[in-house]
C-alpha cells in the first residue's frame, strides 16, 4: 500500500478526516493531496471539515497549501478544538 486517508461524516454538518497516511518513499508526489481531494469533493455538501494533526511543519505546510486554517490562527471566526486522549495527561 502506497497511501490511504479516511473521512468520518455524518454527511450533513460535519466531515472529520482521520488520516491522510503516505508511505514515505513516496510522499511529495501529489498522492496525499489527491487522496485530500478526493474526500473533499465526495464531503463537498457537507458544511465543515476537521481535522487534527500533529505540530510537524510539513504537516501544517501541507494542509495550509490546500486552504486549511489552524484554529489558532483565526481571527473573525473564532473556534476552538478540544481533546481526550487515553492514556496521556495533556497539557
Amino acid at each position: 500500500m502506497v497511501g490511504l486517508a479516511r473521512c468520518i461524516s455524518d454527511n450533513v454538518s460535519i466531515c472529520y478526516l482521520q488520516d491522510i497516511l503516505i508511505h514515505p518513499e513516496h510522499q511529495r508526489h501529489g498522492i496525499g493531496r489527491k487522496l485530500l481531494s478526493h474526500c473533499i469533493e465526495r464531503f463537498a455538501h457537507v458544511r465543515m471539515q476537521v481535522l487534527l494533526t500533529d505540530d510537524e511543519e510539513r504537516q501544517l505546510n501541507f494542509y495550509e497549501s490546500l486552504g486549511y486554517k489552524n484554529t489558532k490562527d483565526l481571527k473573525q471566526m473564532p473556534l476552538n478544538a478540544f481533546v481526550q486522549i487515553k492514556g496521556r495527561e495533556l497539557e
